[in-house]
């Protein structure tokens, strides 16, 4: 009797153990038919849009594993999605040569999967599409492309501020509003370690935090904001809005203190009025406003040093970056239009040499060598004279990534 028993229930077992697995896998086939076949991210739009409703980004990639969102296992696990970590860029003008290449320096070093947030003029979108969609193999990024939109009563004139479509940046946390945390680069960024790294520096926020930057001079003798500037800015010599790592969701929950009224404004109310008051006061546009900003509230940004966003000011008179003397540049920037005439060579030899690398690892590993006999050939400039922080870290970055063992990586 015990041994029919023990039948019986051992068949229970197994059929319950079935319906399980049954309900798991009808389970993900209904959610990956709701998905889309890729999990596609869902661009949040202004509320400044027609109706104030919520619209997508014109054109959504998703490319390779990066583009899965949580799902269930074929046992009913749950299997939490890799963080992915999100890049702005805003490109106009003649600006996509430069903004591929950026994108193509985060992917060759990054560990982590990408997402791009793309803000281009209209018929660039075309162009972005058909490169992005060409490097579907690597499996690592996704991206979204958005229309360039400013709020429908200003647009023109925050559109024409300093460079077209530069203070398009100011308003990723209102659109974006479905992402936490986001890093803003200009298009004539290079990327010489991982974006890993400087996303990282977002667990070192305290808890006031809100924003990270760069100083936008080392040394106060040159500096711009100390000697010319006609409007609050932050610290001593101001900060660099190049390279902006935000953490959005407090940005937009934030109350701002401010010198036009003592209630304190959330972003999106400040912004306007900020710019109506020192309009012709700022020459750098979108960039003096966040000094402002930061300057009534400097309690909410973190500084990380010149190496994270590295100008021709750094060495154009002589060193000035002591970070970058000891460890390398970790991120290029090559401002005043550099990577396109002799004026630095040393800044337009990385850039030709990124820009003509292809994505195969043997490719990357050759990169070294002509690299550095090509800045060898600029030690007339000062920037050429200190060469060698050019490619220190460019160095650890690639034998870190492309020379260990394939399942170390």
């Amino acid at each position: 009797m015990r041994r029919y028993l023990r039948i019986v229930v051992l068949c229970l077992a197994c059929g319950f153990c079935s319906l399980l697995y049954a309900f798991s896998q009808l389970a993900v086939s209904l959610e990956e038919g709701a998905g889309g076949g890729g999990g596609k991210p869902q661009a949040a739009a202004a509320s400044w849009l027609a109706g104030g409703g919520r619209g997508g980004a014109r054109g959504v990639g998703s490319v390779g594993p990066a583009a899965h969102s949580g799902r269930s296992d074929r046992y009913g696990l749950n299997v939490q999605p890799i963080q992915r970590m999100h890049l702005a860029v805003v490109a106009c003008g003649e600006r996509l040569e430069e903004t591929v290449t950026m994108l193509k320096s985060a992917i060759i070093f990054s560990i982590r999967p990408l997402q791009f947030h793309i803000f281009a003029e209209d018929q660039l979108h075309d162009s972005f599409k058909g490169i992005l969609d060409s490097w579907s193999f690597l499996q690592t990024f996704n991206y979204s492309l958005y229309p360039i939109t400013f709020p429908s009563e200003n647009a023109v004139e925050w559109k024409k501020l300093f460079k077209p479509c530069a203070s398009q940046r100011l308003f990723l946390p209102l659109i974006l509003k479905e992402v936490d945390s986001l890093l803003y680069v200009d298009t004539d960024i290079l990327f010489l370690r991982p974006v890993d790294d400087i996303w990282s520096l977002l667990k070192k926020f305290n808890s006031t935090q809100i924003a990270a930057m760069a100083p936008e001079h080392e040394e106060p003798r040159i500096g711009w904001y100390n000697r010319f500037a006609r409007h609050p800015y932050y610290g001593k010599t101001g900060v660099n809005s190049g390279v902006m790592l935000m953490n959005m969701t407090r940005m937009r929950r934030k109350y701002f203190k401010n010198d036009m009224t003592t209630v304190r404004l959330r972003w999106g109310d400040i912004l306007m009025p900020l710019l109506k008051k020192y309009k012709l006061n700022i020459t750098w546009g979108d960039q003096d406003l966040l000094n402002i900003i930061f300057f009534h509230n400097p309690e909410s940004l973190f500084v990380f040093p010149c190496q994270w966003n590295y100008r021709p000011d750094h060495c154009i008179y002589g060193s000035n970056c002591q970070e970058a003397e000891e460890e390398g540049i970790f991120i290029l920037h090559g401002n005043r239009g550099v990577y396109h005439d002799d004026k630095q060579p040393a800044f337009r030899a990385i850039y030709e040499a990124l820009r003509n690398c292809s994505f195969k690892d043997n490719n990357i590993r050759s990169l070294l060598k002509p690299l550095e006999l090509e800045l060898q050939k600029t030690v007339h400039t000062y920037c050429g004279k200190i060469y060698k922080i050019f490619i220190k870290q460019l160095t650890k970055s690639i034998q870190d990534r492309y020379d260990r063992p394939s399942k170390e990586r």
